[in-house]
């Protein structure tokens, strides 16, 4: 794997020429405002959100700092102010693949952009080389790891640079989830090219990691934009884990049959024992992690870029540096580490705007878990406290009655109401008294400990309560205990999810390296009488039958019933012509293009000029094959 990229396998070389040699077309020449570059590179009428007050702030020499949901388009804020400016933008990008696909993406609308990273053979590097000193190159992509040392800069220093846009800017903050050491020499661009703006841009960033980026990068005259990081179209979804890889395969079968998804699981085995399991049962999965041979991850890269309905089952390891719009869910089978991480790959869902879904299974052992792994990393204990503060939050956002985008907006300073797109939304759980329980499990707890100096998970413990006779109770002499059988009221499955829910409220403690339990001293209250407790209950959902047929409609709601039918022969018609090139279909034409060229039904190049996505480069390209097939299916007359 290369050491410019922790998280991908060297990616396969595209055969789409333009990815990884010199774009060979004649320099442009300069457009008269963004908005006309706008339109006509990529297509687009009109900015989005404060995408034109970046613009014109980087293109004016100013810098930014730029906080900006994924699928909010981050990327046109440092593309454009490229074209703009004289020289060519340099941009730090931390993975590979990310890297080729933007590239594939700029070349195919004109954008004279290439990348240097350690997949290519020495050759081409110089030919890229040998263009950004030609002033040939519009953007050039860059590892940190690469950018951090003497030699690069010193080619840099060479050509002319127009600006610097550092992506995944997070990974500057020691506070942040995805903290890497490259990124801290990045402040020293401010040094170098103290005339040259540059640009920082991170979709997940709660206050301190903002202030942290600002200092780090040194950009304290920055101008600073932070968006809402709401993602409307992604419904959240946070299930109890009850045989999750069945819980998985019902969650696909009735609501996302034929889509693309990620699954995200904490081990390697667990990646491929549920890619094995959906494949049992016909669903087209693949596992990702980085312990498979790289051909095998750059082979799984590839199919799930290019073919429909792939899902992935992945570590975190895969999906940063994807830029797939189309991926229509990500599940989560463990429990993510923190807020932000979690939001960052949900954020992988519906970036084409098209409703999406994050479902996330988590259970008692998950948060043990989740413990152990805290109390046995090698940091220091501000590391360890760190750890633990991301998972408390992650605990919170599971266990809330309240509305999931509410508490997940909070998280990163936002306010906002009640979405009506979340499970606690559509089916509010019921809260209740769980004092009563609470003080007979700790109660429990505690006894263990000072009278038989013993202690135990919560399985023991649950027998305990339920007074349920095992081997083990037996051999502990557990019926003595003057809590035996107080509660028999509640199931197996009701005292464990009071158990996951006083861990998750710092009432208890999952404590060495079998996840035995202790009090708190905030559980002492409770003990004491001194403090209530607030319980969640569960509501009893049936399966939603929110099928994939059902989202396409919404999707497609503004079409006729013709108009569905020529969008899927355009569908049809990219998938043939993005196969052909070897590249993602999404490079081709957006599924919003379609849909636009479909209620169109443009019988000529002149109609096709305007409809968004369509630039002038992929009119082009693409135009007469367009204008064929809406003719064959919407004749005139």
């Amino acid at each position: 794997m290369p050491p410019e990229d922790p998280h991908f396998a060297q990616a396969p070389a595209r055969a789409y020429a333009a990815a990884a040699a010199t774009p060979a077309r004649p320099a442009p020449a300069k457009f008269a405002s963004a908005a006309e570059a706008l339109h006509t590179v990529f297509g687009y009428e009109s900015f989005r959100g404060e995408q034109a007050a970046i613009i014109e702030q980087l293109a004016g020499g100013g810098d930014a700092v730029v906080l900006m949901p994924t699928g909010g388009g981050k990327s046109l804020c440092y593309q454009i102010p490229s074209l703009l400016r004289e020289g060519t933008g340099i941009v730090v990008s931390p993975l590979i693949a990310l890297m080729q696909d933007q590239v594939d993406a700029l070349n195919a609308v004109g954008v004279r952009a290439a990348y240097l990273n350690s997949t290519q053979d020495p050759g081409t590097r110089a030919s890229v080389e040998q263009a950004y000193l030609a002033g040939e190159l519009d953007l050039l992509y860059i590892a940190p790891e690469r950018l951090g040392t003497e030699q690069a800069k010193q080619f840099l220093a060479r050509g002319h640079v127009a600006l610097f846009a550092i992506d995944e800017a997070h990974c500057v903050s020691q506070w942040g989830h995805d903290f890497r050491p490259d990124y801290l020499a990045l402040g020293e661009l401010a040094e170098r090219w103290p005339d040259v703006p540059r640009i920082a841009l991170t979709a997940t960033a709660t206050d301190a990691t903002h202030k942290e980026i600002t200092s780090r990068l040194h950009l304290q005259r920055a101008a600073h934009f932070v968006s809402s990081f709401d993602r409307p179209n992604i419904q959240y979804r946070i299930v109890e884990k009850n045989e999750v890889r069945k819980q998985l395969l019902d969650f696909i079968r009735t609501e996302h049959a034929g889509d693309a998804g990620i699954v995200y699981a904490l081990s390697r085995a667990t990646t491929e024992k549920t890619a094995a399991f959906l494949q049992a049962n016909g669903v087209n999965a693949l596992p990702y992690h980085a312990g498979l041979d790289a051909g095998v991850r750059a082979r799984t890269q590839s199919r799930f870029l290019r073919e429909d309905g792939i899902v992935v089952v992945a570590t975190i390891a895969f999906g940063m540096g994807i830029d797939k719009p189309d991926v229509r869910f990500v599940a989560h089978i463990d429990l993510p580490k923190s807020v932000e991480g979690y939001y960052q790959e949900t954020g992988r869902a519906g970036r084409d705007g098209d409703p999406s879904t994050a479902w996330l299974a988590y259970g008692l052992q998950d948060v043990v878990q989740q413990r152990r792994m805290i109390d046995s990393s090698p940091g220091d204990i501000a590391h360890k406290r760190r750890m633990a503060a991301h998972l408390d939050a992650m605990l919170a956002l599971c266990e809330t009655v309240e509305c999931r985008r509410v508490n997940l907006l909070s998280y990163f300073g936002q306010s906002s109401a009640p979405c009506g797109n979340c499970d606690t939304c559509l089916a509010p759980p019921a809260s209740w008294d769980g004092t009563v329980p609470a003080q007979k499990l700790l109660s429990t707890v505690v006894r263990l400990r000072r009278e038989r100096n013993q202690s135990f998970g919560a399985g023991q413990i649950v027998d305990i309560l339920r007074g349920k006779q095992t081997p083990r109770t037996s051999q502990h002499k557990h019926e003595a205990l003057a809590t035996w059988g107080i509660g028999a009221d509640l199931s197996d499955q009701q005292w464990r999810g009071v158990v996951r829910q006083l861990l998750a409220q710092g009432l208890l403690a999952s404590t060495g390296d079998y996840g035995t339990l202790a009090m708190t001293d905030a559980g002492a209250e409770v003990l004491s009488g001194n403090r209530a407790v607030s319980l969640r209950t569960e509501p009893e959902r049936t399966a939603s039958r929110s099928t994939r047929s059902s989202k396409q409609a919404a999707a497609l709601s503004d079409l006729s019933p013709a108009g569905v039918e020529l969008f899927e022969a355009l569908r049809a018609w990219r998938s043939e012509t993005a196969k052909e090139l070897g590249v993602p279909a999404y490079i081709v034409f957006g599924d919003a293009t379609l849909r636009a060229v479909a209620s169109a039904t443009p019988r000529s190049l002149a109609a096709l000029d305007g409809i968004t996505g369509i630039g002038a480069k992929k009119l082009e390209a693409y135009g007469d094959a367009l204008v064929t097939v809406v003719s064959a299916f919407a004749p005139a007359g």
